[in-house]
């Protein structure tokens, strides 16, 4: 599992989001969701920012470019 589909996964659950209700909150499907986290699909640049404003984290959490938030 890649640091990006790792880290959105960490963040769902930590919310006690199911995928479906996380991609309720997105504008996505279900899924679009499961695919990031099983590392088949990588959000497009938008997407990313809004799942870092989503869970108020900088993208770079996210992408692995710092361990931190």
């Amino acid at each position: 599992m890649n640091i990006l589909a790792l880290r959105i996964k960490e963040l769902r659950e930590d919310k006690e989001l199911s995928q479906k209700e996380l991609a309720k909150c997105l504008g996505v499907s279900g899924m679009a969701v499961s695919r990031w986290e099983r590392s088949l699909r990588v959000p497009d640049a938008f997407i990313l920012r809004d799942i870092a404003l989503y869970f108020n984290v900088p993208t770079d959490y996210l992408v692995g470019l710092v361990d931190f938030y």
